[in-house]
């Protein structure tokens, strides 16, 4: 059923709810401490993650009006370290196992895809060095394999103060504390890796464009018939600009996220994101977005070891012919230790 409500009412709701209305404003100190507890812990799981190699099943399907099928995929991986890399291989594409020189071609193009990545990320961390910053926190750090920035899709931020205890559940047999966060910088948090990448190839073009004197075109005095001629464009980017902050603002009021948190460890095993109140996307009178949700929920292939169990993203639509429902989900199994140290044979196809 789709939800109409505001950033307000939400916030009204939460804080009028029992366990949060008796606990008064210090107990919601607790509760920032408490989650910025979490936060930390979150970021050591990220690291810990590296460590293994695990099989992979991704799903898709897309239902039209009535539920009818459209498109449905079902693609199976494995993981595996060579030469430091975690590198993903397809086994099996709609029940089809790939064949073997499909696959090889595969992984050469996953591997050159990560030393690509990884070179980036040096280059990114020695230039803000050099600048003197800290290293690039929205983006994964220089040997994070793939499936670990994937599965931690929302990279939300420690927000004081917009916590609020929904009350006590069991997860996977786990009594834990189930807490509302309203984010007001989840859409508008900084830059992340590819504005950075974007920001690197700009500055190669304006080195381009230097003359002998070092100067660019931009630093040349234009004329006034040319300063004309662009003061249509800078006023269009201008409204576009103003019309990106006002949608991310937006996002940011409407959106309400829900953790689930052992609290004896601070462990979030399991969070979930919604957007409570869309209708002010852009060409709502063509095409109204009616549910966007999404999901990350952990499980412990090995005692006292948390890891990222599935993940799964919701989206539907209504267009003139009718509603149109779009579903993605990835399960992960079978974690095992990876010696990222050595390098590992490339897996037979009968033995993985």
């Amino acid at each position: 059923m789709r939800r109409q409500l505001s950033f307000g009412l939400v916030a009204a709701l939460a804080l009028c709810s029992p366990g949060a209305h008796a606990q008064a404003p210090a107990a919601a100190t607790d509760l920032d401490r408490f989650m910025a507890t979490a936060l930390q812990r979150r970021d050591i799981d990220k690291k810990t993650l590296s460590d293994y190699v695990l099989d992979e099943v991704e799903t898709a399907e897309l239902l039209g009006p009535g539920q009818v099928p459209i498109m449905r995929l079902r693609r199976e991986y494995t993981w595996f370290v060579r030469d430091g890399f975690h590198i993903r291989s397809p086994v099996k594409f709609d029940g089809v196992p790939i064949p073997e020189a499909e696959r090889r071609a595969y992984e050469e193009r996953w591997l050159r895809s990560e030393e690509s990545r990884r070179k980036f990320r040096t280059t990114r961390e020695e230039k803000r060095a050099a600048e003197g910053k800290g290293p690039a926190l929205s983006a994964p750090s220089i040997n994070e394999p793939r499936f670990v920035s994937e599965s931690y899709f929302m990279d939300f931020k420690f927000e004081p103060g917009n916590y609020y205890l929904a009350g006590k559940e069991r997860v996977d047999g786990h009594d834990v504390l189930k807490i509302d966060y309203l984010p007001t910088k989840l859409f508008n948090e900084g830059p992340d890796e590819s504005d950075e990448d974007a920001q690197m190839r700009g500055d190669e073009q304006k080195d381009k464009g230097k003359d002998k004197d070092g100067k660019t075109s931009a630093d040349k005095k234009p004329d006034e018939k040319q300063k004309e001629k662009e003061k249509p464009h800078k006023q269009e980017s201008d409204k576009e600009k103003k019309l990106e902050e006002d949608i991310e603002r937006k996002m940011n009021k409407s959106s309400q996220v829900t953790l689930w948190v052992d609290p004896g460890t601070h462990q979030i095993v399991k969070y979930t994101f919604d957007n409570v109140w869309i209708d002010f996307l852009p060409a709502a009178w063509l095409v109204r977005v009616d549910d966007l949700r999404a999901s990350m929920e952990m499980g412990q292939p090995f005692p006292g070891v948390w890891l990222p169990r599935s993940m799964m993203i919701h989206g539907g639509v209504t267009f003139a012919l009718g509603p149109v429902e779009v579903s993605y989900r990835r399960d992960f199994s079978n974690y095992r230790r990876a010696d990222v140290t050595s390098k590992v044979t490339v897996p037979k196809k009968d033995g993985r």
